[in-house]
């Protein structure tokens, strides 16, 4: 089903009556935009209250919000009835066709702009979030291991949700999250391109061991130790 991810951060599962309920009401404010629990009752053949019982659920999980009451000539007395509607949580939760259009974008700059446009489109992509990334780094030193702990936090601000370890050759900065996964399969140049980037905010060489554009869990770099070399006749 299209709305098993907003269910499922209910924390309810979508084969459940509460699920499928829950999955109705959520369909009916994306429609209507906003809607009072007598309203969603009405249509869905359901009890106010029973409806409100959902609609908390969802607030709850940060899914639903209500928006102010506003008076109207044909209720009467008493105050307006609440309205609710989804937040924008709920509707990233949604299908969506970023990535269709993305890929339909960079195919026809690759068509009309020649083998070297894809490449040159990602740079430029990239020098944001290279920017944003040094900017959040400051104070980091420049030890390349501390700067892959800083650039993982700051990645993870970006939507990335890296993190950064030391290994035996040196260090690791792990992507668990990618957020053009899907158009960087067809393009590998928006990962050399952001790999070019991790270099740079290091401070030194990285090789990339594995990516999710690639079929791989997480996005993997290297980040190799410092070399040490001793000088000529100091018997070190």
């Amino acid at each position: 089903m299209e709305f098993d991810v907003l269910i499922e951060r209910t924390g309810g599962a979508c084969a459940t009556p509460d699920g499928r309920t829950r999955q109705r009401v959520a369909q009916l404010l994306l429609e209507r935009g906003h809607a009072t629990a007598a309203e969603l009752a009405a249509t869905l053949g359901l009890s106010a209250h029973g409806v409100r019982k959902h609609l908390d659920a969802l607030a709850g999980e940060g899914l639903v919000e209500t928006r102010e009451p506003t008076a109207t000539g044909g209720r009467g007395r008493g105050r307006p009835a609440k309205a609710y509607r989804l937040t924008e949580a709920a509707r990233d939760t949604f299908p969506h066709t970023y990535d269709n259009l993305a890929g339909d974008a960079l195919r026809w700059i690759s068509r009309h702009g020649g083998p070297g446009a894809v490449g040159a489109f990602a740079a430029e992509q990239v020098a944001r979030l290279e920017d944003h990334c040094r900017t959040a780094m400051d104070g980091a030193g420049e030890e390349p291991l501390a700067r892959a702990a800083a650039l993982a936090g700051a990645l993870s601000a970006e939507g990335y949700a890296a993190t950064a370890s030391a290994i035996a050759s040196g260090g690791q900065l792990c992507q668990h999250h990618c957020p053009v996964a899907h158009v960087a399969a067809e393009f590998p140049q928006l990962c050399e391109a952001e790999t070019e980037v991790i270099g740079r905010l290091v401070g030194t060489h990285v090789q990339r061991l594995a990516t999710i554009a690639n079929g791989d869990g997480v996005c993997t770099t290297h980040i190799p130790a410092p070399q040490t070399t001793s000088k000529p006749g100091s018997g070190r």
